[in-house]
């Protein structure tokens, strides 16, 4: 999956599984709940973040024609996880938030606030990404 920063358009190619290889922009929605079921059964982190693609793209409707709930920022709920339970290294937060490596804190500052004015859930983005982007912020700048 990759993120425009700047646009905040979500994009990703499928690495396993029936629909190997194909982006995800080619896929119909009965495909890509198709591939959300997969991700449920065998891998909770990919099944977290096609729900943030879903959401982002195709609103909260596909939830209803999936029978999916909507994920509660605690992770409970029917829409799966909001986040991945493993720790995330510096690396992964600057990729996340879009800065270098080094970068100062009020680069930081600004790449978070900047993502979440985009992804945050109540402009249409998901939970998930949200805790995402907080973590990365918390990681980089010790919080």
């Amino acid at each position: 999956m990759t993120l425009d920063h700047d646009s905040g358009e979500m994009s990703g190619v499928v690495r396993e599984g029936r629909f190997t290889g194909r982006g995800l922009e080619e896929l119909s929605e009965e495909d890509l709940i198709a591939l959300w079921r997969e991700c449920r059964a065998e891998d909770d982190q990919s099944a977290a973040v096609l729900e943030a693609y879903l959401d982002r793209t195709r609103g909260e409707a596909w939830r209803a024609r999936a029978g999916a709930g909507r994920a509660r920022a605690d992770g409970q709920g029917g829409g799966g996880p909001a986040s991945s339970g493993g720790h995330m290294t510096a690396e992964e937060a600057y990729e996340i938030l879009g800065v270098a490596p080094g970068a100062s804190d009020a680069e930081i500052h600004e790449a978070h606030r900047r993502l979440m004015q985009k992804l945050h859930p109540d402009h249409g983005g998901s939970n998930y990404l949200a805790a995402k982007i907080n973590e990365a912020k918390d990681l980089l700048l010790g919080s």
